[in-house]
């Protein structure tokens, strides 16, 4: 302390994601973009065994059902065995199975690599989100889960352009370049997310008993996670997917080449949206942003299905995108604190994982159901409804960030300076 009545200033450090946070974010940015560039070329390259629409259908369906199944018992390997081996086993298995796909010669095969790509893609994404939301601080979960997400958004923004450009080559070449960007993660990921005893993303060694489902599912906020899970399933990754290029011509009456704008303008909405709700849900908590999302959401997906102007219909998908950005990050913080700091949650961020799923399954059928029989305005009108449900959840759920990270988190927003020039501020 200086004297004569100087005061010291006292400097805080900026708080700094940990660079494992860096890794994962890495690692989804590439497993994105593999995952883009085999995306556009399957259904191709699964006509060109000879086989109908169903079954060229039944390879893609078949990925997300192995997910689904194989949830609960990825849970359980991570909670076992440990978030990083996990995953390292489930990026392994997806290249293996990827790569064999490049020289499957008949449809089966193809149906059996790809139902156990499933199995891999479950496990490294339940240790992957497990670990990041272990290895983030509390006061900054809400961003890492922000990061992360970005990756997965800008990765299959930019794989579908790479895959196109593979096609020329051949329907075959997709699987290889996928299948190599894994085979990078893996290494990058043994090199650089190797833990280092007392480190807060330490893996092994930590005597921390995992977190179980049924606790976790007493707490109000882990159910209003999972509905909001289930409802953005069934709207962002299901219906949507499903139906908004149909009613981009049907209705709308444009190019099919409008389907993709509609839908790039979405993720431009959701990517501008994320990290802002992380930071949000790092100062303020993880239910404003949260619930002002599903509020944006529900008013901006249940009147999709009334508009007849293209123009119009681009910018509700471009507040649409940004409802769901707002949501995702603080949802994932919110759970990762009904944890706890140093707890193994596999099977709890599992069964959160099952939710959407299963609402990508379920939302285009049901909606695709509800277009047919009574016109897209009741398609979408539903699937606000379902949204709604997951707001009054979590309406009603309570604020998980701790009262004791809250004020810090304010204090570190203001000026720094010292107690001479900050006399009113008591925690100064």
């Amino acid at each position: 302390m200086a004297e004569g009545g100087v005061g010291v200033v006292v400097v805080r450090p900026k708080e700094r994601l940990p660079r494992e946070i860096w890794v994962l974010v890495l690692g989804s940015f590439l497993i994105a973009i593999g995952y883009g560039i085999v995306a556009p070329t399957l259904p191709m390259f699964v006509r060109s065994f000879d086989v109908g629409i169903t079954a060229a259908s039944l390879v893609i369906s078949i990925f997300a059902f192995s997910r689904l199944t194989f949830a609960p018992v990825s849970g359980r390997i991570v909670a076992r065995f440990g978030e990083l081996p996990a995953y390292m086993v489930g990026l392994s298995v997806v290249a293996v199975s990827t790569g064999a796909c490049a020289f499957a010669q008949e449809y089966w095969q193809l149906l059996v690599l790809r139902g156990v790509g499933g199995i891999g893609s479950t496990m490294f994404t339940v240790s992957a989100l497990t670990l990041l939301l272990r290895i983030a601080p509390v006061t900054m979960r809400g961003r890492a889960s922000g990061m992360w997400a970005t990756g997965f958004l800008l990765g299959n923004i930019i794989g579908p352009l790479v895959g196109g450009v593979l096609l020329v080559v051949s329907l075959r070449t997709p699987f290889l370049a996928y299948a190599s960007l894994l085979v990078v993660v893996v290494i990058v990921s043994g090199l650089l997310l190797r833990a280092r005893p007392g480190e807060v993303g330490e893996v092994d060694g930590d005597p921390v008993e995992p977190a179980r489902f049924s606790t976790a599912f007493r707490h109000p906020a882990y159910r209003a996670a999972l509905v909001a899970s289930f409802a953005n399933g069934w709207a962002v990754f299901g219906v949507r997917v499903a139906l908004v290029p149909l009613l981009v011509v049907e209705v709308l009456e444009q190019a099919e080449s409008w389907s993709g704008i509609a839908l790039a303008v979405f993720a431009a909405g959701n990517a501008a949206a994320l990290q802002i709700s992380g930071r949000l849900a790092d100062r303020r908590g993880r239910k404003p942003p949260v619930v002002a999302g599903l509020v944006v959401s529900t008013v901006a997906t249940a009147g999709l299905g009334f508009i007849t102007s293209p123009m119009l219909f681009l910018v509700v998908s471009l507040v649409a995108g940004v409802g769901s950005g707002l949501v995702n990050p603080p949802m994932n913080a919110a759970v990762a604190d009904v944890i706890g700091a140093k707890g193994r949650g596999g099977t709890v961020l599992a069964g959160f994982q099952m939710a959407a799923d299963l609402g990508a399954i379920i939302g285009p059928i049901a909606a695709g159901a509800l277009a047919e029989g009574g016109g897209y305005g009741s398609a979408f009108a539903v699937t606000g409804a379902v949204t709604l449900v997951a707001l009054l959840f979590w309406i009603r759920a309570p604020e998980t960030l701790p009262q004791a990270v809250r004020p810090k988190a304010a204090e570190d927003a203001l000026p720094e300076c010292s107690m001479q020039e900050c006399p009113a501020n008591p925690r100064r």
